[in-house]
């Protein structure tokens, strides 16, 4: 991945407590995946912002290599990879990521 590309990255994750990278957007998942997470975030309330990696191809690479996981979605929080959907719906089972979201947005 070039600079300006995890540069691009790294000012997305740090541009909201909460970031998603997709498929689709919040108004539009565009893969099951993408939209459990969606879901999930809405349930709790939570402010989260997004970005479509259908629309730009070197971020939709770049992001797999930022992370190291080779999957989409993947939520970020307090600029932090928490994973992807089935990460996500474990931690909001065991009732982990209510609290993960709620220590990250008091602070």
């Amino acid at each position: 991945m070039d600079d300006s590309t995890r540069s691009r990255i790294e000012a997305l994750i740090s541009s909201s407590t909460i970031f998603v990278f997709m498929k689709g957007s919040k108004l539009m998942p565009q893969c099951g995946f993408s939209n459990n997470v969606v879901q999930i975030l809405h349930s709790l309330g939570v402010s989260f912002e997004t970005f479509d990696v259908l629309s730009d191809m070197e971020i939709r690479q770049g992001i797999k290599d930022f992370s190291s996981w080779p999957t989409i979605p993947q939520v970020y929080v307090n600029g932090e990879f928490i994973g992807g959907s089935d990460i996500l719906i474990e931690m909001y089972n065991a009732g982990e990521l209510k609290e993960k979201l709620e220590i990250a947005l008091a602070s």
